[in-house]
Protein backbone atom coordinates (compact mmCIF):
# COMPACT_ATOMS: atom_id res chain seq x y z
CA UNK A 1 0.00 0.00 0.00
CA UNK A 2 1.23 3.46 -0.80
CA UNK A 3 1.87 5.41 2.49
CA UNK A 4 1.87 8.98 1.21
CA UNK A 5 0.61 10.84 -1.83
CA UNK A 6 2.93 10.41 -5.08
CA UNK A 7 5.40 13.38 -5.71
CA UNK A 8 6.61 14.15 -9.20
CA UNK A 9 8.36 10.85 -10.70
CA UNK A 10 12.07 11.38 -12.20
CA UNK A 11 14.71 14.03 -12.67
CA UNK A 12 13.08 17.06 -14.50
CA UNK A 13 15.23 18.05 -17.59
CA UNK A 14 13.33 21.58 -18.92
CA UNK A 15 13.42 24.68 -17.16
CA UNK A 16 9.89 24.26 -17.11
CA UNK A 17 10.07 20.56 -15.59
CA UNK A 18 12.15 22.13 -13.12
CA UNK A 19 9.84 24.54 -12.19
CA UNK A 20 6.78 22.64 -12.39
CA UNK A 21 8.81 19.92 -9.90
CA UNK A 22 9.91 22.85 -7.37
CA UNK A 23 6.21 24.44 -7.40
CA UNK A 24 4.90 20.70 -6.37
CA UNK A 25 6.99 20.61 -3.70
CA UNK A 26 7.20 23.56 -1.95
CA UNK A 27 3.21 24.78 -2.52
CA UNK A 28 2.12 20.95 -1.27
CA UNK A 29 5.11 21.10 1.72
CA UNK A 30 3.72 24.83 3.08
CA UNK A 31 1.42 26.71 0.79
CA UNK A 32 0.66 28.64 -2.19
CA UNK A 33 0.33 31.88 -0.48
CA UNK A 34 3.41 31.31 1.86
CA UNK A 35 5.61 30.23 -1.15
CA UNK A 36 6.95 33.49 -3.80
CA UNK A 37 7.60 33.00 -7.02
CA UNK A 38 11.18 33.56 -6.03
CA UNK A 39 11.50 30.89 -4.12
CA UNK A 40 10.06 28.66 -6.73
CA UNK A 41 12.67 30.04 -8.75
CA UNK A 42 15.91 29.64 -6.97
CA UNK A 43 14.41 26.08 -6.24
CA UNK A 44 13.80 25.21 -9.24
CA UNK A 45 17.45 26.66 -10.58
CA UNK A 46 15.83 29.20 -13.17
CA UNK A 47 16.10 33.12 -13.10
CA UNK A 48 12.22 34.82 -12.18
CA UNK A 49 12.36 35.70 -15.92
CA UNK A 50 12.06 32.03 -17.12
CA UNK A 51 9.53 31.21 -14.39
CA UNK A 52 7.17 33.85 -16.03
CA UNK A 53 8.19 33.03 -19.67
CA UNK A 54 6.16 29.86 -18.41
CA UNK A 55 4.12 31.09 -16.17
CA UNK A 56 2.79 34.95 -16.53
CA UNK A 57 1.54 35.23 -12.72
CA UNK A 58 1.72 33.49 -9.79
CA UNK A 59 -2.17 32.17 -10.34
CA UNK A 60 -1.46 30.69 -13.42
CA UNK A 61 1.60 28.90 -11.74
CA UNK A 62 -0.99 28.20 -8.68
CA UNK A 63 -3.54 26.42 -11.13
CA UNK A 64 -1.00 24.15 -12.69
CA UNK A 65 0.44 23.15 -9.63
CA UNK A 66 -3.68 21.91 -8.67
CA UNK A 67 -3.87 20.20 -11.81
CA UNK A 68 -0.69 18.38 -11.47
CA UNK A 69 -2.08 17.48 -7.63
CA UNK A 70 -4.98 16.46 -8.67
CA UNK A 71 -3.79 13.72 -11.05
CA UNK A 72 -1.23 12.62 -8.86
CA UNK A 73 -2.29 12.61 -5.28
CA UNK A 74 -6.26 11.89 -6.49
CA UNK A 75 -6.00 10.01 -9.29
CA UNK A 76 -3.37 7.98 -9.23
CA UNK A 77 -2.88 7.12 -5.44
CA UNK A 78 -5.92 8.01 -3.60
CA UNK A 79 -9.03 7.01 -6.12
CA UNK A 80 -6.41 4.27 -7.62
CA UNK A 81 -5.26 2.68 -4.29
CA UNK A 82 -8.89 2.74 -2.97
CA UNK A 83 -10.18 0.66 -5.78
CA UNK A 84 -6.99 -1.78 -5.48
CA UNK A 85 -7.68 -2.15 -1.79
CA UNK A 86 -11.48 -2.70 -1.63
CA UNK A 87 -13.09 -6.02 -2.75
CA UNK A 88 -16.66 -3.94 -2.23
CA UNK A 89 -17.71 -0.06 -3.05
CA UNK A 90 -18.07 -0.52 1.01
CA UNK A 91 -14.43 -1.60 1.64
CA UNK A 92 -12.99 1.21 -1.22
CA UNK A 93 -14.50 3.48 0.86
CA UNK A 94 -13.21 2.44 4.24
CA UNK A 95 -10.34 2.21 2.45
CA UNK A 96 -9.44 5.65 2.48
CA UNK A 97 -9.28 5.85 5.88
CA UNK A 98 -6.45 3.42 5.77
CA UNK A 99 -4.35 5.30 3.17
CA UNK A 100 -4.78 8.75 5.60
CA UNK A 101 -3.68 6.86 8.75
CA UNK A 102 -0.66 5.76 7.07
CA UNK A 103 -0.04 8.80 5.37
CA UNK A 104 -0.71 11.24 8.43
CA UNK A 105 1.64 9.32 10.34
CA UNK A 106 4.93 10.10 8.51
CA UNK A 107 7.11 12.73 9.35
CA UNK A 108 6.84 14.49 6.08
CA UNK A 109 2.72 14.75 5.96
CA UNK A 110 1.51 17.70 4.41
CA UNK A 111 -2.10 17.73 4.76
CA UNK A 112 -4.44 18.18 1.90
CA UNK A 113 -2.83 20.86 -0.18
CA UNK A 114 -6.43 21.33 -1.83
CA UNK A 115 -7.72 22.35 1.51
CA UNK A 116 -5.08 24.72 2.52
CA UNK A 117 -5.25 26.68 -0.87
CA UNK A 118 -9.40 26.99 -0.08
CA UNK A 119 -8.65 28.49 3.07
CA UNK A 120 -6.31 30.71 1.82
CA UNK A 121 -8.28 32.49 -0.63
CA UNK A 122 -11.68 33.92 0.19
CA UNK A 123 -13.08 35.58 -2.89
CA UNK A 124 -15.27 33.46 -4.50
CA UNK A 125 -14.39 34.22 -7.60
CA UNK A 126 -10.38 33.67 -7.79
CA UNK A 127 -9.31 31.22 -9.85
CA UNK A 128 -7.71 28.73 -7.57
CA UNK A 129 -10.78 29.10 -5.07
CA UNK A 130 -12.59 28.20 -8.28
CA UNK A 131 -10.07 25.04 -9.14
CA UNK A 132 -10.53 23.90 -5.73
CA UNK A 133 -14.26 23.97 -5.49
CA UNK A 134 -13.76 22.18 -9.12
CA UNK A 135 -11.59 19.43 -7.39
CA UNK A 136 -14.29 19.00 -4.09
CA UNK A 137 -16.97 18.30 -6.43
CA UNK A 138 -14.24 15.45 -8.22
CA UNK A 139 -13.60 13.95 -5.05
CA UNK A 140 -17.69 14.05 -3.97
CA UNK A 141 -18.56 12.39 -7.76
CA UNK A 142 -16.33 9.65 -7.07
CA UNK A 143 -17.37 8.95 -3.83
CA UNK A 144 -20.99 9.39 -5.28
CA UNK A 145 -20.51 6.67 -7.48
CA UNK A 146 -19.00 4.39 -4.90
CA UNK A 147 -21.93 5.08 -2.70
CA UNK A 148 -24.19 4.02 -5.65
CA UNK A 149 -22.63 0.37 -6.29
CA UNK A 150 -22.91 0.07 -2.06
CA UNK A 151 -26.54 0.30 -2.56
CA UNK A 152 -26.73 3.58 -0.27
CA UNK A 153 -29.92 5.04 -0.07
CA UNK A 154 -29.20 8.63 -0.77
CA UNK A 155 -26.29 8.72 -2.53
CA UNK A 156 -25.26 12.51 -2.80
CA UNK A 157 -25.87 12.47 0.88
CA UNK A 158 -24.08 9.87 2.19
CA UNK A 159 -20.87 10.97 -0.38
CA UNK A 160 -21.29 14.74 1.50
CA UNK A 161 -20.59 12.77 4.65
CA UNK A 162 -18.13 10.80 3.89
CA UNK A 163 -16.19 13.69 2.13
CA UNK A 164 -16.76 15.94 6.01
CA UNK A 165 -14.73 13.11 7.55
CA UNK A 166 -12.02 12.64 4.71
CA UNK A 167 -11.45 16.82 4.79
CA UNK A 168 -12.15 17.25 8.85
CA UNK A 169 -9.64 14.04 9.94
CA UNK A 170 -6.78 15.23 7.49
CA UNK A 171 -7.25 18.75 9.49
CA UNK A 172 -7.16 16.70 12.47
CA UNK A 173 -4.45 14.81 12.03
CA UNK A 174 -2.66 18.26 10.64
CA UNK A 175 -3.66 19.73 14.16
CA UNK A 176 -1.55 17.05 15.71
CA UNK A 177 -4.58 15.01 17.10
CA UNK A 178 -2.84 11.48 16.71
CA UNK A 179 -6.08 9.21 16.68
CA UNK A 180 -8.44 11.48 14.15
CA UNK A 181 -8.31 9.13 11.45
CA UNK A 182 -8.74 6.10 13.28
CA UNK A 183 -11.67 7.41 14.63
CA UNK A 184 -13.15 9.21 11.33
CA UNK A 185 -13.11 5.28 10.14
CA UNK A 186 -14.80 4.31 12.76
CA UNK A 187 -17.79 6.94 12.23
CA UNK A 188 -17.15 5.96 8.90
CA UNK A 189 -18.59 2.57 10.05
CA UNK A 190 -21.22 3.46 11.44
CA UNK A 191 -22.10 5.04 8.56
CA UNK A 192 -22.42 2.44 6.54
CA UNK A 193 -23.68 0.09 9.00
CA UNK A 194 -26.58 2.84 9.58
CA UNK A 195 -27.36 1.97 5.24
CA UNK A 196 -27.53 -2.01 6.55
CA UNK A 197 -23.96 -1.80 4.98
CA UNK A 198 -21.15 -4.05 6.24
CA UNK A 199 -17.46 -3.85 4.84
CA UNK A 200 -14.48 -5.95 5.20
CA UNK A 201 -10.82 -4.37 6.41
CA UNK A 202 -9.11 -3.11 2.83
CA UNK A 203 -6.84 -5.81 1.56
CA UNK A 204 -3.21 -5.38 2.65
Amino acid sequence: MAARAKSPPGRPSSARERIDHAAYELFSRHSIRTIGVDTVAARAGVAKMTLYKHYPSKDQLALAFLRRREELWTRSWLQAEMERLGATPGAKLLAVFDLFEAWSRRPDFEACAFTKALLEHADARHPVRVAVRGHIATIRAFLVELAKEAGTRNPARFAQQWQVLMIGCLIAAYAGEADAVRNARKVGRLLLESEGLRAARARR
